[in-house]
This record gives C-alpha cells, structure tokens and sequence, in this order.
C-alpha cells in the first residue's frame, strides 16, 4: 500500500469530505467550513505535497480529477464529495468539465457519498432572468451554458440511482484569498491602494454578488439536513444583489474611506481587439450577456427550508476581502480599537 492510499483510509469515528478544487475559492471557503464542523478534510492536488504545507490540516494525496482512479482511491472512505473543479481561465471546458463529474458520480457511487456542488447561472438564458426560481427552465445561451445544464442532468441521473446531490446556485463570487472571479480581476485591482473601481456592466444593470463564506456556510448548513432532502436538491442564494450596479462600488468606497474613488466602465472593447490573439478574450466575451442583463435569483426556497440564508453585511463581506487581497491593512491601536490603513497613509476607524 502506498503512502498515498495510507493517507486515505477513513479515521475511525470522523466524518470524511473529499474536496475536489479546495485551492480554489468555493472549494477552499466550503473546505476551511467542514473542518470547523467537525470533518476531516481530504483534498486532492497533483502537486499534494506543496499544498501541504500551507493547509497542513487537510489530509492531501496526489491525484487529477481526470483520473478516474485518482477520484476514486481518494474518495473511500468518504461522507460527502464536494466538486468544486473547474478549468481555469474557461479553457477546455468542452474536453474536461463533463469527465470530471463522471468521474465525482462514479466515485460516490462506488463509496455511497453524496455529492455537494456549486450551480452556475451559465444555465439560463438572458429571457429568463427577471426572478429565477430553481424550477425555471434551462435554456442556456452559451456553449458553457450547454455544458453545465449536462452536467446537472447527469447528477440528476445519478441521484435518482441512490446518490444523493445537492447544488446551490449562487451569483459572482468574491471573498477572502479568492483572485479567481470578476471582483478581484476586474472590478478592483490588488496588491496595493486602489486608485479606481470598475463596474464590467452596461449602465442601470444590477447584479448579483456571492460572498463566499456566506456560500460555503449555507452549503454546509444543507449538508448537515440531507436527511430532509429529495435525492436531487437545488437551491438559489440570493448574496448581495446590486440594483443598480453601482452598490458595490459604493461599498468599495465606504470600506475605503474614499468617497471620490473614480467608478469607472469596463473595457470590453479592449477584449474584443484582442480576442484573435488571447482565446480567454473570446471566452470572456460569450459571458458579457451576463452583465447587460440584470439576473436576480429568487431564495424562497433556500429561505423556506433554512429559515434564513446566512448574510455577511456588504462593508464587512468587502473590507474582509480587500484586506486579503492587498488593498486594505488592519491595525490594532489603544484599546484593541481597529483602524483600517489603505496601504497609504489615510486611516479610517472601524
């Protein structure tokens, strides 16, 4: 037996999640979440052994969520799967993210686990968009869209053979650590002060952002009430919706202390002079539907059976994360009193 199937053999007496992308943002906020509930958290990453050393307290092994295999000898023993993989940067989608699920599907099948997973708005079209509900049809307007409503059909047919799923849809992503989303590479820039914000939608067109420790706690909240769910369960958050899309530039600039922070357009048209030389342009480009039409996800169901979602207030869910990010440098002072330092020399008290 090798150090890799060692590692993986259960704990006597302790829950086990796989978490499958738990370097990335959801997969990371759901992971840190299960540990503080009392799992045992098992990840997988090709390059294990480095990813060891910054998050000691997960049980890491080798492996590739293509590998069927890899999935499956990481998956024993475990509880739950939660399959947060993607390909980065929206490339390959065709080839890897249908193969990736078959291989989650087989493995909770294998070690009678149910399955955990992020939805994506991708599903619907922009004639759907005015109060989603999780019955709304899927008629996706993109070759992505395409993808992920397969995805979802293949889970549903997985779980009405006895695995069991839960999927929570929620709108972009922003929290702490995460850089892989619009907020911390497009809306605001890290590593230092802001100088601006940029708003990615048409004017007047709201949005709906997901704070990802928010996400993560109501995924976990669900899986602690599986028993009270159908096999195959979706439901929507609701996050922080942006009326107008410029709410979350507003919190940007309250958080700051900078009221004259320049909100300023995206430059969609740069994307589309370099779309013929960068293909993530192009890709980027299929999705800006998603900023010239308001999305507004209803959560009365979420809400029905959890009694409320759990909501981070704006300026504390971006202050979090423009501090993680660089952009923003917390002080204690006289008192335990904090004070929020723009990597500068403008101080606002908190």
């Amino acid at each position: 037996m090798t150090d890799n199937e060692k590692s993986a053999a259960p704990m006597a007496g302790k829950r086990v999640a796989l978490v499958l992308g738990a370097t990335g943002g959801i997969g990371g906020a759901v992971a840190a979440k299960l540990l503080g509930n009392g799992y045992t958290v098992r990840a997988m990453h090709r390059k294990a052994t480095d990813q060891a050393i910054s998050r000691p307290d997960y049980e890491w092994l080798s492996g590739d969520a293509m590998n069927r295999d890899d999935v499956m000898r990481a998956a024993a023993g475990a509880e739950l799967i939660v399959h947060a993989v993607n390909p980065p940067g929206y490339r390959n989608w065709g080839t890897l993210v249908l193969p990736m699920i078959d291989n989650t599907i087989a493995a909770a099948k294998s070690v009678g686990a149910k399955i955990l997973m992020p939805g994506t708005i991708y599903n619907y079209a922009p004639q759907a968009f005015a109060g989603i509900t999780e019955d709304s049809p899927q008629n996706p307007a993109t070759v992505k869209g395409r993808i992920r409503v397969a995805l979802e059909q293949r889970l549903e047919a997985a779980a009405s053979s006895g695995t069991q799923v839960i999927i929570v849809r929620a709108g972009d992503f922003f929290g702490p650590g995460a850089g892989n989303n619009w907020f911390a590479q497009a809306v605001i820039k890290p590593g230092g002060p802001l100088k601006a914000i940029t708003n990615p939608a048409d004017p007047g067109v709201g949005h709906q952002w997901a704070y990802l420790p928010d996400v993560a706690e109501t995924m976990v909240r669900l899986v602690a009430r599986a028993d009270e769910l159908q096999p195959f369960a979706r439901f929507h958050m609701e996050g922080f919706w942006d009326a107008d899309g410029r709410q979350m530039g507003e919190a940007i600039c309250r958080v700051t202390g900078r009221a004259g922070l320049p909100i300023k357009r995206f430059a969609w048209w740069m994307l589309y002079l370099a779309r013929p030389f960068v293909p993530v342009c192009g890709e980027l480009i299929e999705m800006r539907y998603l900023w010239r039409t308001a999305l507004h996800m209803r959560n009365d169901k979420l809400v029905a059976f959890l009694g409320a979602e759990p909501r981070t207030p704006i300026d504390e869910a971006v202050r979090l994360t423009l501090q993680s990010l660089g952009c923003l440098a917390e002080q204690t002072g006289p008192g335990g009193a904090r004070s929020v330092v723009l990597a500068g020399d403008e101080r606002v008290s908190a």
